[in-house]
């Protein structure tokens, strides 16, 4: 697994019976997560909270609010990020990517410092937390999600984290669209990120379903890497989507025109720090060349 274990300003502080125990910053949140199926004794701190996610047995859910505010920040190394409890229990950051931002970082920062710039294409870029990581590494990125809200979000992340004239391109957009149109118009990244999510539809109603739609999107955002590549990520929260799937999707995608790329995928995590056992988060698919 590959763990998450440089935070300071956030932790999972315990885990028990469908539940995590966060610490936000200064703010203790308690959210659902399906991975959590062991119904351990929950002791005092769980009861000192400033919000706490409730599932419905309809689907959804809602927040009971304490004493937390509309919106606070939180850092990791030198980035920082606006945080606020939005509806189906997310904060605006998934804080087990930064295992992931440390690593494609390095390749950027390696490479720069060679004299090679990297361009990376951050696809489902939601609030940008691997989009203002990437750019303080030293790459150009261009940051596509369909929703508006989430684009400004980004924009205030990159500007918290001191990177408001870092050469950052904010596009609202379908990114299976974006991916086509960038196809015809020659364009090609050095780099390419992409989070997508289970299930969407996109602006014209089509149903995106990852099982039905990653083959086929990945196979033509390959098309965009560059000739002097530098990685790929693919990340997934999808539960059926275990980390040997993505290693076999990357190899389908890239082994045939890259000989000297190297494909290896693992599940995410975060430590937990009552037992110092590791919350698995999803996996993620890593190429580099």
């Amino acid at each position: 697994m590959w763990v998450a274990d440089k935070w300071k300003e956030y932790e999972v502080l315990d885990t028990a019976d469908g539940e995590k125990l966060e610490r936000w910053g200064r703010y203790l949140l308690v959210r659902p997560d399906p991975q959590v199926i062991w119904n351990t004794k929950k002791d005092a701190s769980w009861k000192k909270v400033n919000a706490h996610y409730h599932r419905s047995s309809r689907g959804g859910g809602s927040w009971e609010f304490f004493d937390l505010p509309e919106e606070w920040q939180i850092s990791y190394r030198d980035l920082r990020f606006h945080l606020k409890p939005f509806r189906f229990k997310h904060t605006g950051l998934f804080p087990e990517q930064a295992v992931n931002w440390d690593w494609f970082s390095k390749i950027i920062r390696d490479r720069v410092q060679s004299g090679r710039p990297v361009k990376v294409l951050n696809l489902f870029a939601y609030t940008g937390g691997a989009t203002v990581a990437a750019a303080k590494a030293g790459a150009s990125v261009t940051h596509v999600d369909a929703a508006k809200g989430m684009v400004q979000w980004a924009k205030e992340n990159a500007a918290s984290s001191g990177l408001q004239d870092a050469p950052i391109r904010y596009l609202v957009d379908d990114c299976g669209k974006f991916v086509a149109r960038e196809l015809r118009r020659g364009n090609t990244y050095d780099a390419i990120i992409m989070d997508p999510p289970s299930y969407g539809r996109g602006p014209g109603g089509e149903v995106w379903k990852i099982e039905d739609s990653i083959y086929p999107f990945l196979m033509e955002c390959v098309k965009l890497l560059s000739d002097d590549p530098a990685f790929v990520l693919l990340n997934s929260y999808t539960t059926g989507l275990q980390p040997a799937v993505l290693s076999y999707l990357l190899h389908t995608a890239l082994a045939g025109a890259h000989k000297n790329v190297r494909i290896e995928a693992d599940e995410v995590g975060l430590p937990v720090t009552k037992n110092s056992l590791y919350l698995p988060c999803g996996a993620a698919g890593r190429a580099v060349f």
